[in-house]
């Protein structure tokens, strides 16, 4: 079958489906929250120039996200100016015009960020789910100290669920009043969130493909080029992420890169033998084939063999293998915190909760 190409040999059929992608997100996914990203998105499918130079990142690191985050990466680096100050004075055809600029002045730069890095979930609101769920696991293995491994870590920032202060809808804290970082979760039902409090944290382990370190100026930066420069509660979400930072950099975990499912015998070793394994993952499996997911239960069953496991799930339904479902459908707006106990040859799974919009309303299951 013959295929059209423009000049240059592009494919006509793949230049208008990216075009299309960045329209879309202009038009429908950055319209609500930013107009900057909605110009600057448009601006780019409507320019072939720009177009091209996109598709000189990999393919599946094409999405705006990415190279609208690999831009703002340039602009907060002082590697372009121009769009920086479109930027700063929220100028949408000016920032428009310094974007395609940049892209083609700055096409490896651009195809070279987007390559290495990827867009880092707004990981506000997952101590709240965590916190209670990981406590609970200690009182069912008897455990007096945890050591924490957080997969899919990101920054890391989950690390510090036991140095965050959390305040539940019903007036109950949990965590470190004192705490640079506070959150909010709001409970849903009538059945309130234990205030069990959580052991000692020996250990801090994060396992990521690439994980980020708050420590080094280059990833701190990337945390905040991943942030829309023009949202609504950009200053209050920059201030989190400054006190979230701050937090992590003042005793930085151990950061494991590589595959996450085949790093964690090494993440394991690194809890001491009187500690309970706590592995946490939150909406991070989804990210993985089903059948890296069964390997991950696998070295969980394995790491069991010889101590008490822990694992604390916040996934979407029916992405967490053996966690039930309790009848929800997929897709259905909502996630379910789920906890499992590997005691040798036994395992012990259940459903703790229900959770919506990434932890920040909290439905818990068990009594307190």
């Amino acid at each position: 079958m013959s295929r059209a190409f423009e000049a240059g040999g592009r494919p006509v059929r793949r230049a208008r489906t990216l075009a299309q992608v960045y329209r879309r997100f202009g038009e429908v996914d950055a319209a609500a929250t930013s107009p900057l990203y909605e110009r600057v998105a448009v601006a780019l499918s409507e320019s072939d120039e720009a177009l091209r130079a996109i598709e000189a990142a990999p393919a599946r690191r094409r999405h705006p996200t990415v190279v609208l985050a690999a831009l703002h990466d340039l602009a907060l680096a002082g590697r372009a100016p121009a769009l920086a100050a479109a930027y700063a004075a929220a100028d949408g055809d000016a920032a428009a015009a310094a974007a395609i600029d940049t892209l083609l002045r700055m096409t490896d730069s651009v195809a070279a960020i987007a390559a290495r890095r990827r867009t880092r979930p707004d990981e506000t609101g997952h101590c709240a789910v965590l916190y209670p769920a990981v406590a609970e696991a200690a009182r069912r293995a008897g455990a007096n100290a945890v050591g924490l491994i957080d997969v899919g870590c990101s920054a890391g920032f989950n690390l510090n669920v036991d140095r965050v202060g959390i305040t539940y809808g019903d007036g109950r804290p949990l965590g470190d009043p004192s705490s640079p970082v506070q959150t909010r979760c709001s409970v849903v039902g009538d059945r309130p969130v234990p205030t069990r409090a959580m052991p000692e944290v020996v250990a801090r382990v994060g396992v990521d493909p690439d994980p980020v370190d708050v420590t080094d100026a280059d990833d701190a930066r990337w945390l905040r080029a991943c942030l829309w420069p023009d949202r609504p509660d950009l200053a209050e979400r920059l201030a989190r992420l400054e006190a979230e930072t701050a937090l992590a950099a003042a005793e930085p975990p151990i950061l494991l890169p590589g595959d996450t499912v085949e790093a964690l015998p090494d993440a394991f070793a690194r809890v001491p033998p009187d500690a309970l394994p706590v592995v946490t993952t939150t909406w991070a499996l989804s990210r993985l084939p089903l059948e890296s997911r069964l390997r991950f239960l696998h070295r969980l069953d394995e790491a069991a063999l010889g101590r008490s496991v822990a694992w604390v799930s916040a996934e979407g339904v029916g992405v967490a293998p053996t966690i039930p479902t309790l009848g929800d459908r997929r897709a259905s707006g909502h996630s379910i915190l789920g906890l499992a106990v590997f005691e040798h040859s036994a395992l012990h799974a259940e459903a703790v909760g229900r959770s919506w919009s990434r932890g920040r309303l909290l439905s818990w299951f068990p009594d307190s």
